[in-house]
């Protein structure tokens, strides 16, 4: 289990915090997806949870050890997954693998064997003596994994884990990560793919300039899951979005208006317009999704 407790990180120069009084709750057994604009402060809450970054006050504690208090042994309970590839780029897979599989105490024909299981599992198999300047950005997301896979620890830090990889490698992260929360491992993962997180996660916890405005579990997604109507106005101008800002909450997107919680059915908001003189090009009737639901928290949030 990962719990945050009032997590707060300032960086010199900003007034703004990056990331303010955070709450959060990685339980056991559970996938907990992280969503947030650019700049929302996912990756440094991360940073902070993996203990490569100190928090300016809270605290994060591992399965009850204090992250920065007790590093040392809070660590080997955590593996990272960064968003950005952190390895030296002169050195080959396998020896580095068993220089950190040596970090657990492991002699060199265990550590050995781990770190070919390891890359094995991820598909880099017959990589294992290749430079890892020479690994595409797919294979060295694939090496991370290796590398956060090699203690088999109860919690997990995923980073935009799945930028830069195939559907093979999707698929692959997909699987592991299922797999991971049945047997009972924490993982948070962090996503701007939200089909993929959507699919995926429990729990999902919405943040927003640093702080989190929402968490909700899948059953409130379904729940929260009204029809929205999309429409296309050749024609928009200001007067357009105040009729629909009146039947519903209105965001729009060049000519494309998304109309959520509708007072309205979509015919009789579609006649309207045109009676007003617009030019709906379109209009579809779809169920929120998670972006759509997002979205219209942020809007909430300004």
């Amino acid at each position: 289990m990962i719990v945050a407790e009032h997590l707060t990180k300032r960086f010199p120069g900003r007034r703004a915090p990056a990331v303010d009084d955070l709450p959060l709750e990685v339980r056991d057994g559970e996938i907990l997806g992280l969503v947030g604009l650019n700049g929302a402060g996912k990756t440094t809450t991360i940073r902070m949870a993996a203990g490569v970054s100190i928090p300016s006050s809270g605290r994060i504690l591992v399965d009850g050890v204090d992250i920065v208090r007790e590093k040392r042994a809070a660590s080997k309970r955590i593996a990272w997954v960064p968003e950005l590839f952190p390895y030296e780029p002169t050195v080959r897979a396998l020896p580095l693998l068993v220089y950190f599989a040596g970090f657990y105490g492991w002699n060199s024909a265990e550590a050995t064997r781990r770190a070919r299981e390891r890359l094995v599992a991820v598909g880099l198999g017959e990589d294992e003596q290749g430079l890892l300047r020479n690994f595409s950005q797919g294979m060295r997301k694939r090496f991370s994994l290796a590398s956060a896979m090699i203690s088999d620890p109860a919690n997990l830090l995923l980073d935009e884990i799945l930028n830069g990889l195939d559907p093979a490698g999707i698929a692959f992260v997909r699987t592991w990560v299922q797999e991971s929360r049945r047997e009972h491992k924490a993982v948070l993962l962090s996503s701007h793919q939200l089909t993929e997180l959507e699919a995926l996660a429990d729990r999902v916890a919405f943040v927003h300039q640093g702080r989190l405005l929402r968490t909700i579990d899948r059953a409130e997604l379904a729940r929260a899951g009204t029809p929205a109507y999309r429409f296309t106005i050749r024609n928009l101008d200001p007067a357009a979005l105040a009729y629909l800002g009146s039947v519903g909450t209105a965001r729009a997107e060049g000519t494309t208006v998304w109309l959520t919680r509708p007072t309205a059915e979509s015919h009789d908001v579609t006649a309207e317009l045109v009676r007003r003189g617009y030019q709906v090009a379109e209009c579809r009737v779809e169920t929120t999704s998670l972006e759509a639901y997002f979205l219209e928290l942020i809007g909430e949030a300004r």
